[in-house]
């Protein structure tokens, strides 16, 4: 590697979080120290292609994206099947990657095993942790089998939904107000608060666009809503909790609150609560982290209950960096700096890279105490 680290920055992605990415990008970017890192920013399209970095510059600096992506795809061989990731070849002399693309193709595992095959270190979780802690289904049941306390939930399909109706729904998860949710999507896309019949087939008919396997949950009793960021590989650290209070108790932090308009959000940066109550949440946190198998970074978003009983919502492996996102924030509070933060976070993923690289993924022979042992046991088996 040269004195300064080459860095590839993919932003953007073919997801509903595609705006969302651009905002954390430019955050992410203006916080690198620039006397270390040589940063090359490469746009995914909304259909999921990578643009040259030429491009992609003009893209970040505000020009038009889609006139420089219909463009630039002129310039290229869709019948190619590779067309989507040929401007690889433009990062041959790339040291990490950086990804800011969230949601679906980002934060799956796809982005992940890219990084896999082409050798090179890059933030976050590897392609299995990535793609459990994606799936909301996928992840309770490992959080079921750690022991880290979640809701309840009813898994539905393309295939049964038609079997439960709101009521039977109601019944089954003992509240009258549901969330309908996509099992993988994030940044509460495909997630639908329901008090009717009517609302719950709407919800439905909303989740079904993103994936084929929804999750309806049971509301909490009036639940404070409170956030813990991680940072770390085998032995991870968590930051201060952060917590929002909600203007109206049917309000919920969905996808306007969290990226578009904050204001009608009260933020506690840090949140102060019994600390019995902060260590067990944190000792939740880091339970459920080590269960998914996660690295790098990742910021957990907890409830809890009228009783004071916290409950794990889910996992985010790449959460946002835009201006009111709380991952940053929390470690803000926690005295790390947004600059020092990244170098933290790029320094993980180089120490996760070299880490797996010690593994064989080849034949490796026994020593010869081994196979003589090996040999005798073959004899007496004859």
């Amino acid at each position: 590697m040269s004195e300064k680290l080459n860095i590839a920055m993919l932003f953007g992605g073919n997801s509903s979080e595609h705006d969302v990415s651009k905002r954390s990008a430019h955050n992410i970017y203006d916080a690198m120290d620039k006397e270390k890192y040589n940063v090359t920013v490469f746009l995914i399209s909304k259909d999921g292609i990578m643009i040259n970095a030429e491009d992609s510059w003009r893209v970040f600096e505000g020009e038009d994206e889609d006139e420089i992506v219909a463009a630039a795809k002129e310039k290229m061989d869709l019948s190619n099947p590779l067309a989507p990731i040929a401007v690889l070849g433009e990062m041959a002399n790339i040291d990490f990657f950086y990804p800011v693309v969230h949601g679906n193709l980002g934060e799956d595992g796809t982005l992940q095993a890219l990084f896999r095959l082409l050798k090179k270190p890059y933030l976050g979780p590897g392609i299995a942790a990535s793609a459990m802690s994606f799936d909301k289904d996928l992840t309770k049941r490992i959080l079921n089998q750690a022991g880290v306390r979640n809701t309840n939930y009813v898994l539905l399909t393309d295939q049964n939904y038609q079997d439960y109706t709101y009521d039977e729904l109601v019944k089954e998860l003992d509240s009258e107000v549901l969330f309908v949710k996509a099992a993988s999507q994030g940044s509460s896309v495909g997630v639908s608060r329901v008090t009717n019949e009517d609302e719950y087939k709407a919800a439905l008919k909303d989740s079904f666009q993103y994936d084929y396997k929804i999750l309806v949950e049971g509301a909490l009793d009036k639940p404070r809503e409170v956030f813990i960021s991680i940072l770390g590989n085998e032995n991870p650290r968590a930051s201060r909790l952060g917590g929002i209070v909600l203007p109206e108790e049917d309000v919920w932090y969905d996808y306007n609150n969290k990226f578009v308009d904050a204001s009608g959000m009260v933020f506690e940066l840090p949140v102060e609560l019994d600390q019995a109550l902060t260590d067990e949440i944190t000792d939740m946190a880091l339970r459920a982290y080590k269960a998914l198998g996660l690295v790098g970074l990742t910021r957990m978003d907890f409830m809890i209950d009228k009783n004071g009983v916290p409950y794990l919502g889910e996992p985010n492996t790449l959460p946002g960096f835009t201006n009111i996102s709380l991952y940053p924030q929390m470690w803000e509070v926690s005295g790390i700096s947004y600059t020092h933060l990244i170098d933290e976070l790029i320094a993980y993923g180089i120490a996760e890279f070299d880490r797996q690289n010690k593994l064989s993924y080849d034949f490796v022979s026994l020593g010869e105490e081994q196979m003589g042992e090996k040999k005798y046991n073959a004899e007496v088996a004859k």
